[in-house]
């Protein structure tokens, strides 16, 4: 049964990283926290708000699945999804003085953040006996 376990969870990763790994040459480093972080020269103190505005919407992305899938707790979750759109907005505008083509790679996480928290708002919306966590 393991097997069967790890099977259908390594298989959604195998196209990427055959994508990655054939084309690794071709593709300079393009990830954009890194590109802010190489621009402002690492960990200094001018890489504190836009690292941190990053740091902290990604904790927030990280909490919005237990709070929605494990804990059912529609408002926290909203109010997660909410905020995280808010960081990710601020980490796009924060970048875009910095390095615009780190700041136009958040374009497609926006656009993800949309859809995400349109379907939020539209659960939570409809199952208002799930607001304020789990009934089971």
């Amino acid at each position: 049964m393991w097997a069967y376990t790890v099977g259908f969870t390594v298989l959604p990763h195998v196209g990427g990283f055959l994508g990655w790994f054939l084309n690794r040459k071709e593709i300079p480093a393009c990830y954009a926290s890194y590109l802010v972080w190489n621009d402002l020269g690492g960990c200094s103190s001018k890489a504190i708000v836009p690292l941190g505005l990053y740091g902290a919407q990604l904790v927030l992305n990280w909490a919005w699945p237990p709070l929605f899938f494990g804990a059912r707790n529609l408002n926290m979750a909203l109010l997660d999804i909410l905020c995280l759109d808010g960081l990710a907005v601020g980490t796009l505008c924060s970048w875009y003085r910095i390095n615009r083509g780190a700041a136009l790679l958040l374009l497609p996480y926006l656009g993800w953040l949309a859809m995400a928290t349109c379907l939020t708002i539209r659960i939570w919306k409809d199952n208002p006996e799930h607001k304020s966590g789990k009934s089971d």
